[in-house]
């Protein structure tokens, strides 16, 4: 019956929130009145109504309010308002049923997904099943997870090696989000600003430090934002310089800008803006690659060796730039989208479309994945990590990928399948600010270093001691110390009620909180808000006061002393996080020689198995936490013996550890190599990347371009030279006579990408006046501005439609065809562009997905023959598919899940006004063929213009947003294929394409005049 007063409290204050507030009883129902009395002071539209309603909803039990309103209806009385609470518990009873059905259609969801995986699971075994008998046998005797970090094939990267010291590698890493600096690092500043942004900072120095790395980058965002420091606004920062005489380049911090210049915004809405920082990326790689060619390779340029992405955002970036470079791509993804949807379904707390609005999720998730698609190596920090998340994934099976694996090694075909590698490396740490006294054992007492009489005390205090120890009555008795952000999911709350209700622990140690920076806990987060002013309120609850130090503020070159301090009164780390994908934070302190208490769940297993020194808790279970904390605390033996173990294996964690692990994993993971060298230099009208103007490496910054003047422009000798060879090297026996033309000498290209059907699927009247119109505007400038076609048709129906339009082929510079598939040249008499085949050639399953679309791309109770092959437009990298009008089909989205579920990596697009689908390579598309012609032609992408309609095919929205032009034709398209694009449960356009960019305008029309007054409306004349 308590619980239903407490229900009836509750009810009665949604009724009367004035003076029934004051009269609850109870502590939970007393954290919570206080919890909405601070929210009514700072949010004058605060609903007590929600409030009340969605603390019942998602805390009580359907039974309870059941009971509360058979109660109330027996206690009817006419002096009371019986009537509205009677209406109002059934009112949210029935929310809360309505809330239990959310939950199983969302397990039934769950259910389906994972029996459709088993099905893709299974399609791929069938096909795989000829391995040897042998190689059956071998595959089941040995344990899923078991992943060897080091097998017997892979050679250990050597420091001392001839073969390193030889090498010249230039290496990409990539981090968006979050503020990121080499030095006074804004840890715990926000959300995106945590241990990932330590972690690549000195992942990029320790990387430039090996044998044979010439050049590390750190690509992150520019954002020069007066909320930030301006720091955050400068394109280049040294994180580490060469040793004299080297020869090598160091790292560096290199800053794109990307969406709001303005602003600093959040990751969940840097999802729009990844198109333009792809291509922003894209120009500062092709220009440092041909500087480090320049400068160690007599001018061919040094292509990266690899590009890592960092998190779901820059694993995006990365996967583009790989297709666009056809360099190897590796992922360390630090948190899961996927994971996190699940456990926030788990929580029943926000429904499918909160979580997508607030955290982006499906967004993410689709990040993700396709940085699964085309990642060569996954990095993770723990199995636990391989298995339990990264397994919820359409792309990756520990099994399947163990079985590709194995026929790999034998030589044995895997079908056009392909699974990433994935490698458990724990992450490394910067051990220079460890002092040698810091592993001296009998130093815990604080003594001699703060006694009673200061004046004698000879030796220097931290500041940062001083702020902890004023919050203790006794500061020499053990601490128990906590690093983390305040966030709900790092537990401090458990572990503060386990201090506060252990008597003895609090007797014998004293509790230092380190949770981030503050001014004022009204500006934080609303997040970390409700965690600090949850500790103060324990803190007084429990009369913590003179027990537990919680500083405002400190520096991240004092968190080496925080440690110091915490090891010298003999005290004892602790990470009581529910989820901890890694645990970095357990090595530093380990690294000062404390004994640790870590959770169960994550990387901490690993990282205590590999030092064993510490325990393991339950992160919900408050009375474990008690018991580990006092077990090191009171047990001197057992600390010093933990200690010890922590100083002697910590070693394994060292960066220079994690270095070789990293590129000897790499060495043998990789298996692609750049097969295109573009030399062509920019012109004099295109302007350097902005990453590059501001280089303070004079070695590179003179050495881009060659011989310069003194002005800076190129010597024109030089140039000829360069351009001579180069074009020498693009002709062929079939090149037309003209040798001295080149689309490399365009100002500007127009692209024309309009997807103009009908419902048929055949091309509109309206296609060629289209091109006819954008032809016509160019005008005299014709020789400067430069054609191409992008479209979703194949060569043979774009040459018959624009020889029925009667428009002249030959002013193309360029055709891209069947999705981006296909690339011709008609200055070459329509040859392809062998090498854009190669490029897009790899992880393209060939004859092997033929098959599987067509069993796959069809609803059920659908005719097999709604959905038949295109012959006569065969192409080895196109798979065209007609459907029948009427007939039904699987979205893209959905294919791609049920492609990826069967190791298939490609692309689809629905064409033709949904009428055809194209089945083209992982790497091919109209977008990135753009940025291919980018760098095979020396073109500036912000020169770029691309006309399109207001729909079109299904890869219409990667044609909007980057950093070319886009004009929209308004009225251009009335038929086109978005229907089967996304699901409603998807993500939204928004996600895709900026809704406010300066550089997308939408014309009033097709017509000369209108197409004009776009192009001025985006400063072109």
């Amino acid at each position: 019956m308590a619980r239903n007063e407490w229900i009836n409290g509750y009810l009665e204050a949604i009724l009367d929130v004035g003076a029934n507030l004051k009269t609850q009883k109870g502590v939970d129902a007393k954290m919570k009145l206080e919890k909405l009395q601070d929210n009514v002071k700072r949010n004058k539209d605060f609903s007590p109504t929600n409030y009340f309603v969605e603390e019942v909803v998602n805390s009580v039990d359907e039974s309870d309010l059941h009971r509360t309103w058979i109660k109330v209806i027996a206690t009817r009385n006419t002096l009371e308002r019986s009537n509205r609470l009677e209406n109002m518990c059934w009112r949210i009873w029935h929310l809360t049923r309505k809330k239990k059905q959310i939950a199983v259609d969302d397990a039934q969801r769950l259910a389906n997904r994972r029996i459709e995986r088993e099905k893709g699971r299974h399609d791929a075994a069938e096909d795989l099943s000829e391995l040897s008998e042998g190689e059956k046998e071998k595959d089941e005797s040995q344990p899923v997870n078991k992943i060897s970090r080091i097998n017997s094939e892979m050679v250990m990267w050597s420091n001392e090696s001839h073969e390193s010291k030889s090498r010249q590698l230039y290496i990409v890493l990539i981090s968006i989000h979050g503020l990121v600096r080499g030095e006074n690092m804004e840890l715990g500043r926000d959300s995106d600003t945590g241990g990932q942004v330590k972690y690549v900072v000195e992942l990029a120095r320790a990387l430039a430090d090996m044998e044979g790395v010439i050049r590390v980058d750190l690509l992150t965002r520019q954002i020069a934002c007066p909320d930030v420091d301006y720091g955050y606004g400068e394109p280049i920062e040294m994180l580490s310089s060469p040793p004299e005489g080297s020869g090598n380049c160091g790292a560096y911090i290199v800053r794109i800008p990307c969406g709001p210049r303005d602003k600093y915004i959040f990751k969940e809405s840097l999802w729009p803006h990844i198109p333009e920082y792809v291509d922003g990326a894209l120009s500062h790689v092709v220009n440092m690659a041909r500087a480090l060619g320049e400068e160690f390779d007599s001018g061919k340029p040094i292509w990266p060796y690899v590009i890592h992405g960092h998190y779901a955002d820059a694993g995006e970036v990365a996967a583009r730039l790989s297709g666009s470079l056809n360099v190897p791509m590796v992922l360390t993804g630090h948190s899961l989208g996927r994971n996190k949807f699940e456990q926030l379904l788990k929580q029943g707390r926000l429904s499918k479309e909160d979580i997508n609005s607030t955290y982006k999720i499906m967004r993410r998730i689709e990040g993700e994945e396709l940085a699964l698609d085309a990642a060569e190596m996954i990095v993770t920090s723990t199995r636990q990590e391989i298995d339990e998340q990264w397994g919820l994934y359409d792309g990756f099976d520990v099994k399947l990928e163990r079985k590709l694996r194995v026929r790999k090694r034998r030589g044995v075909s895997c079908l056009g399948r392909h699974m990433p590698r994935m490698v458990v490396i724990p992450p490394g740490m910067d051990f220079s600010y460890v002092k040698t006294e810091d592993s001296i054992e009998g130093d815990g007492d604080l003594e001699s270093i703060i006694g009673r009489d200061k004046a004698l005390n000879k030796m220097a205090v931290p500041p940062i001691w001083t702020e902890i120890m004023r919050f203790f009555t006794n500061p020499h008795k053990p601490m128990i110390l906590a690093l983390s952000r305040p966030d709900p999911k790092k537990n401090v709350t458990t572990l503060l009620k386990a201090f506060g209700e252990c008597q003895p622990l609090r007797k014998l140690a004293n509790l230092t909180l380190i949770l981030g920076n503050r001014d004022d806990i009204e500006d934080m987060s609303s997040s970390s808000s409700v965690v600090l002013t949850t500790v103060l309120k324990l803190i007084d609850r429990y009369d913590l006061y003179g027990q537990v130090a919680y500083p405002k503020h400190h520096k991240q070159i004092e968190v080496p002393d925080i440690y110091r301090l915490a090891a010298k009164t003999k005290g004892v780390f602790i990470n009581p996080a529910l989820v901890e994908p890694f645990g970095l934070t357990i090595i530093e302190a380990s690294a000062y020689g404390l004994p640790v208490v870590a959770t169960k769940n994550g990387g901490p297993v690993d990282i205590l198995k590999a030092l064993n020194n510490g325990l393991l808790v339950d992160p919900h279970d408050q009375k474990a936490i008690e018991e580990a904390l006092l077990k090191l605390v009171a047990d001197k033996n057992l600390w010093i013996e933990c200690r010890k173990h922590g100083l002697k294996n910590i070693h394994r964690f060292s960066w220079p550890e994690h270095c070789k692990n990293y590129l000897s994993h790499l060495e043998h993971c990789r298996s692609r190599h750049p097969t295109t060298c573009h030399k062509i230099i920019p012109t004099n009208e295109e302007p350097m990347s902005e990453s590059l103007r501001d280089v303070e490496d004079l070695s590179l910054r003179f050495s881009i371009d060659g011989d310069l003047k003194a002005n800076g422009d190129v010597d024109p000798a030089t140039r000829q030279k360069e351009l001579i060879e180069t074009f020498t090297k693009m002709s062929t026996s079939n090149r037309k006579s003209n040798t001295s033309y080149s689309p490399g000498r365009r100002q500007t290209l127009y692209i024309i990408a309009v997807d103009s059907y009908d419902t048929k699927g055949d091309p509109t009247e309206t296609f060629p006046i289209i091109i006819k119109n954008v032809m016509e505007i160019a005008g005299a400038d014709s020789g400067v501005i430069g054609f191409i076609l992008s479209t979703g048709l194949s060569l043979n129906e774009t040459k018959a439609v624009l020889k029925k339009c009667q428009v002249n082929i030959d002013k193309f510079d360029a055709l891209v065809c069947s999705s981006g598939s296909e690339l011709y040249y008609p200055w070459r008499d329509l040859t392809v562009d062998e090498d854009y085949d190669n490029h897009t050639e790899y992880r393209w399953p060939q004859e092997n997905v033929r098959s599987t679309i067509m069993r796959i791309a069809r609803l059920e109770n659908e005719d097999d023959d709604n959905m038949v092959e295109e012959i006569k437009t065969y192409s080895s990298h196109c798979y065209t598919y007609i459907i029948k009008p009427g007939a039904k089909t699987r979205r893209v989205d959905d294919l791609r899940q049920r492609l990826r579920m069967r190791s298939f990596r490609c692309n689809t697009v629905f064409t033709h006004a949904a009428n055809k689908l194209n089945v083209i390579p992982l790497f091919a598309s109209r977008a990135q063929a753009l940025r291919y012609l980018s760098i095979k032609w020396g073109a500036d992408l912000s020169k770029m213009v691309v006309f399109v309609g207001e729909k079109g095919d299904t890869d219409y929205e990667d044609l909007l947003a980057g950093l070319h032009k886009t004009v929209i034709l308004k009225g251009s398209v009335e038929y086109g294929s978005e229907k089967l694009l996304r699901g409603e449960e998807s993500f939204k356009t928004e996600d895709m394409v900026p809704t406010e960019k300066s550089n997308i305008v939408v014309s009033n029309g097709y017509e000369v005049q209108d197409i004009s007054a776009a192009l001025k409306t985006l400063g072109i004349n």
